[in-house]
């Protein structure tokens, strides 16, 4: 049997640890600020995630938050409770053990060319990157300060970029808005999330289901399935995984996500670029980022308010910006004839807003200009 390729825990490895942020804790934050859920069973659902999965693939493989339905349930906030939500992972998590334990999501993937997914992993880079660009806008002498520090140290061995980052965006944040620091609550307390089923009702699992959970397959066959598989492989070919593999560990961490209280999660090719720009190589990076946060959720979850809103936003967006500069650059087509150009193009530009419409505009066109 073949070895497992080894772990690093090196600067690289922790510097890059906290590299996904600027995607994790926006959502994060609404879901425990808007949608008043409680912190440890989400903060303990990705941490699980995150060491599982650093364990199962060897290679910065993020999770994050399904984009789609953290949007869709602030939007829909009066509606939306806590119960729902965890009612969406377990579905998510259901329906994707099915595709995959199927083949489903496999014989789909074979279809889609890799001009979709290219434009498709783009659309997704130059969405993150304007996005970036909104949250550096917000204070645009921080954010240049924190492009001007992530690229100078993105080599470092002795200061690590994001690292030098968040200590200086903490002690920036606290510095501008004081308040910040004299209402966080620090100290140790041990505490363990509640089981989520025990208070759901079947209108959880209909509000789960229809408004939640369905709008997102879509983006995540698109972006959380093919295309961090295929940025995977393209990345560490010597470590590679198959759309199956993804399709079944989405499935598992959000049915045992939604158990504890957790939100939905997904894989992300965002996430990968985000680890590998500030140099991850292994799985270290997701593992130390996945231990902080179960540290976090059992012993520290009345300081989690804090150290999520601490970090200004135009910080955020500066590392956000990056990552997706590091996608687009990543996955630009080689080749210049029009026909391979043509279904990238149009695929990234309606990706940029809808992933899943941009699959479809994408294979539209693609099969259009092959016919004779």
């Amino acid at each position: 049997m073949k070895d497992a390729p080894p772990l690093r825990f090196d600067r690289a490895e922790w510097s890059a640890a906290f590299a996904d942020l600027a995607s994790f804790i926006p959502f994060v934050v609404a879901y425990i600020s808007v949608l008043k859920m409680d912190p440890v069973g989400i903060l303990l659902a990705f941490g699980a995630a995150l060491l599982a999965c650093g364990l199962l693939y060897r290679t910065p493989m993020p999770v994050q938050p399904m984009k789609a339905i953290g949007a869709l349930a602030v939007a829909h906030a009066g509606v939306v409770t806590q119960a729902s939500i965890s009612a969406a992972a377990l579905v998510t998590g259901a329906v994707w053990l099915l595709l995959g334990a199927s083949g489903a999501a496999s014989r789909l993937a074979r279809v889609i060319p890799k001009e979709v997914v290219q434009g498709i992993v783009i659309g997704l880079g130059l969405s993150f990157m304007l996005q970036g660009w909104r949250m550096m806008a917000t204070d645009l002498a921080a954010a240049a300060l924190a492009l001007a520090v992530a690229l100078g140290l993105r080599r470092s061995r002795f200061f690590p970029a994001m690292i030098v980052l968040l200590a200086g965006g903490l002690a920036y944040g606290v510095a501008r808005d004081p308040a910040l620091w004299r209402a966080a609550d620090f100290g140790f307390a041990f505490r363990l999330p509640a089981l989520a089923p025990g208070d759901m009702e079947w209108n959880d699992f209909l509000v789960g289901t229809l408004l939640l959970a369905l709008p997102q397959l879509p983006l995540t066959m698109g972006n959380a399935v093919i295309a961090v598989t295929g940025e995977n492989n393209r990345l560490f070919p010597e470590r590679p995984t198959t759309v199956r593999k993804v399709t079944l560990s989405t499935g598992a961490i959000n049915l045992a996500g939604g158990l504890i209280g957790g939100v939905p999660m997904c894989h992300g090719a965002g996430g990968m670029a985000a680890y590998t720009a500030f140099g991850a190589r292994s799985a270290g990076a997701p593992i130390i980022f996945g231990l902080t946060l179960t540290i976090l959720a059992l012993c520290f979850s009345e300081s989690i308010g804090f150290l999520l809103q601490a970090v200004p936003l135009a910080v955020l967006g500066a590392i956000l910006f990056l990552a997706g500069g590091q996608l687009v650059a990543g996955n630009r087509p080689r080749e210049t004839h029009w026909r391979t150009l043509l279904p990238v193009v149009l695929t990234a530009a309606v990706a940029m807003s809808n992933a899943g419409l941009g699959f479809l505009a994408g294979m539209t066109v693609y099969w259009a200009v092959r016919r004779p």
